[in-house]
């Protein structure tokens, strides 16, 4: 099948050929649509287009300016596009502080406080509205639950700071406690997003699946990507209606661009959850053991791993492996 493949900048290009490679290694067969994201033309016009005809599509980081410049292209395409649902999975792969963490991260991807309206109120002083509202809180956590179901997940989490937030957070409270009665097979609990990071750090397997906001979920994800390994490792999918982009849920980090040292694992693993998407679980499954065998690797594994290795001593071994499973 067809799939939009954009690389992004920094050091997306490189972690994205790396994956297209390990990819091709595995036998996965894709044919990809590639969109050149340019910089210096921040136009997401033929990014959206390549999607709504493929419906499926991989995206390396693209740099957002910080305070000012164009928008987040990121934000941007999950608007334009109703990617609703981010879906960030949290998984021990490597020894750590922690062992056997297993958590999946669901966030609402369209409004909150990236909804963008936000204003200056005079020369000093700025203003951020956040939105939320009772159908997309509805969407979000319904969406989470039957995701719960389909990943055999038993406990369901909803993220909020309504003792303070009482209107946005308190819609959204309410809102996920009104679906939940319709899953009485799953467990919901609630809790206070500034709790939450501090149960996170000290029992991380108390928790199996949580839903946030926006803005808490895009908090909580980096948290918990720190508790496996950091965002080296973090996976992400957004799904909408009838279109999926997965990529992985780390920056661009230019200054990294170019030196071999980028760790592709987040891109990979994005690619793994998009093959389980389309249907080819079984060369997932098979990408999934050569990653866990090369991770063994202390001499082939990036820096951000503690291992001496690079970028492309970890494609070359993951490629040998998937290839010798063929």
């Amino acid at each position: 099948m067809k799939i939009t493949l954009v690389k992004g900048d920094g050091i997306g290009p490189e972690i994205i050929e790396a994956t297209c490679q390990i990819l091709e290694a595995s036998g996965a067969s894709i044919e990809w649509e590639e969109v050149v994201w340019n910089e210096e033309s921040p136009d997401v016009e033929p990014i959206i287009e390549s999607l709504k005809r493929n419906k499926v599509g991989l995206k390396g980081p693209i740099t957002t300016p910080v305070g000012k410049g164009f928008r987040s292209i990121n934000v941007t395409l999950r608007q334009r596009l109703d990617l609703y649902a981010g879906v960030r999975p949290a998984k021990s792969l490597i020894p750590g502080r922690y062992e056997n963490i297993d958590l999946i991260i669901i966030r609402e991807n369209t409004e909150g406080l990236y909804s963008g309206v936000e204003h200056f109120v005079g020369k000093d002083a700025a203003e951020s509205i956040r939105i939320i509202t009772r159908s997309a809180s509805e969407r979000i956590v319904r969406f989470g639950f039957e995701y719960a179901r389909k990943e055999g997940r038993k406990k369901v989490t909803a993220i909020h700071k309504a003792n303070i937030l009482k209107c946005t957070c308190g819609l959204f409270l309410e809102t996920a406690k009104s679906v939940a009665q319709d899953y009485p097979d799953i467990q919901f609990e609630d809790r206070i997003i500034d709790n939450m990071c501090m149960q996170l750090t000290k029992k991380p397997e108390d928790y199996d699946l949580i839903i946030a906001t926006n803005l808490f979920g895009d908090i909580l994800s980096d948290l918990c990507a720190g508790l496996v390994g950091g965002l080296g490792l973090a996976a992400g999918a957004n799904f909408g209606k009838d279109i999926a982009l997965f990529e992985p849920v780390h920056g661009s980090a230019p200054k990294y661009k170019g030196l071999d040292r980028a760790n592709p694992l987040a891109a990979l693993l994005s690619a793994v959850m998009m093959l389980k998407h389309i249907g080819k679980q079984d060369i997932a499954r098979r990408i999934e053991e050569a990653i866990a065998v090369t991770l063994k690797d202390r001499d082939v594994i990036t820096p951000d791993l503690g291992g001496t290795g690079s970028l492309s001593s970890m494609r070359d071994a993951i490629i040998k492996v998937v290839s010798s499973k063929r």
